[in-house]
């Protein structure tokens, strides 16, 4: 016989009292820490507890019966539905006072180690549209919230163009605004998504993996082009011919209109043939006049405006007189090599994606940047001491590595090369500790410069500056 489910409490009158981990606040009842997604310090809420660990609980709140003080009203009609911007409803000057905080938390309790004070961070000059990138999913069946779901009220019709409901694969939320890009991306994915429905296109079954209508991506750069790849999970050449003739007649504006058949398992297309509709296989992007090539399996900082300023923070940072050599790790398509390359002697940029070294080495080209060689491998075995014995000892080393941070391998052989700077941008404050306490066999932290690249979530980028001791 199934155990029977334990009925978990409703808490009343729970005060919030700060943010946590993942987006979500925290609240103390009796000595039990319980975590709620879009709380505000000062918030007083009954609190229905969802899951209970021995340490901790989880909960929603189930009425805010005293708003806090500092709450604002959410611009998004999808807030707290859509997992995208968990801290809407916190005023922008609190997020980067939350942001400031969570970098210096993983420097006091992760890294352990010495570190100056902190610059105040750079906070985003635009917090809505500032993406240059979105994705959409295409669905037959739109997941239904549970206050739908209990107004015994039936919707049938049900497809849907939007993003993945945390944590599930098989759910879509059909999203009609999304204030993350230009509304451009709004227009485009509604019109595609009416065009599908007037014309009678499978949207697809993410359980059974069949339906034509399967991902959107769009992509407007800082330059003004405009790149779309439509994904379809059939090879029905005429409906597809059909829909992307329309689409290019509607937006003009899109320069690269390119579209890709995948009919396996998963959405990613780094292992797809992309093929060209109309205009070019690229748009760039641009920064103090150099040109970068962004294709469709390109990675490129989704916040425009932010990524030039992160990057100028790494090239001030790296103190560069133009006689340095410079490894560049974990390059993905050269930006950063190529932003510092004519303040340095040599780049040498390393990075796992193939395809990524073929656009920094074309992006290094288009710049006239002949001082810069690029990679391709696994770092801890392109990293090696054959490898810096062959092409130079680095006098600087800018790291920008996944989320993950560094392997202990390459760590190592950092620390065996004994650069005289070490330039560490890190897009999680956590491993970047973590990392920054293995440097600190040799080297000290000498400034440390939080930079908001994504505002209404709780992520931070962090650059630290590090020098060799004891030169």
């Amino acid at each position: 016989m199934a155990r029977k489910k334990k009925d978990l409490p409703l808490l009343s009158g729970v005060e919030i009292l700060d943010v946590a981990a993942e987006g979500n606040s925290i609240a103390r009842v009796d000595e039990m820490v319980v975590f709620i997604p879009f709380g505000a310090p000062g918030d007083i809420a009954d609190v229905k507890i969802d899951r209970k660990k021995r340490s901790y609980a989880e909960g929603h709140i189930e009425r805010l019966t005293q708003p806090s003080p500092i709450r604002v009203e959410a611009k998004c009609e999808h807030f707290t539905l859509c997992g995208g911007c968990r801290w809407q409803h916190l005023p922008y000057e609190f997020q980067l006072k939350c942001k400031q905080k969570q970098v210096e938390d993983a420097l006091q309790r992760i890294a352990k180690i010495p570190y100056p004070e902190l610059t105040p961070i750079l906070g985003s000059e635009e917090i809505w549209e500032y993406r240059n990138k979105m994705e959409y999913t295409f669905s037959n069946k739109k997941w239904l919230t549970f206050d739908q779901l209990r107004s015994g009220e039936e919707f049938p019709e049900r497809r849907a163009a939007g993003f993945h409901i945390s944590g599930a694969f098989d759910k879509v939320l059909d999203i009609n605004k999304c204030h993350l890009q230009d509304d451009l991306g709004n227009r485009l994915r509604l019109f595609v998504k009416k065009f599908g429905m007037d014309n009678d296109y499978s949207f697809y079954d993410l359980r059974e993996q069949h339906g034509l209508l399967r991902t959107l991506m769009i992509r407007i750069a800082s330059t003004g082009e405009v790149m779309a790849v439509m994904v379809f999970g059939e090879n029905d050449e005429e409906k597809i011919g059909t829909l992307l003739s329309a689409v290019a007649a509607e937006f003009p504006e899109i320069t690269s209109l390119l579209y890709v058949v995948n009919t396996k398992v998963n959405d990613t297309i780094s292992d797809q043939a992309i093929h060209l509709y109309r205009g070019k296989e690229y748009i760039e992007e641009e920064m103090e006049g150099l040109r970068f090539r962004v294709g469709p399996k390109s990675f490129y900082q989704t916040n425009s405006r932010q990524a030039y300023r992160l990057y100028s923070v790494a090239r001030d940072f790296a103190k560069l007189t133009g006689n340095e050599l410079v490894y560049d790790l974990y390059t993905g398509t050269g930006t950063i090599a190529c932003f510092v390359a004519r303040n340095a002697r040599h780049v040498v940029g390393i990075e796992y994606v193939p395809e990524a070294i073929d656009d920094a080495k074309i992006n290094a080209g288009i710049n006239g940047l002949d001082n810069t060689e690029f990679y391709a491998g696994d770092m801890k075995n392109v990293l090696t001491s054959d490898f810096i014995a062959e092409h130079g000892h680095p006098d600087v080393m800018i790291v920008d590595p996944p989320r993950a941070g560094m392997h202990d391998d390459v760590v190592k052989v950092i620390l065996e090369a004994e650069p005289k700077r070490i330039v560490y941008v890190s897009c999680n404050p956590a491993t970047q500790a973590r990392d920054l306490a293995l440097l600190h066999e040799k080297y000290d932290i000498e400034a440390v410069q939080p930079v908001d690249m994504f505002p209404h979530t709780q992520h931070v980028e962090n650059v630290a500056a590090l020098t060799l001791r004891n030169q």
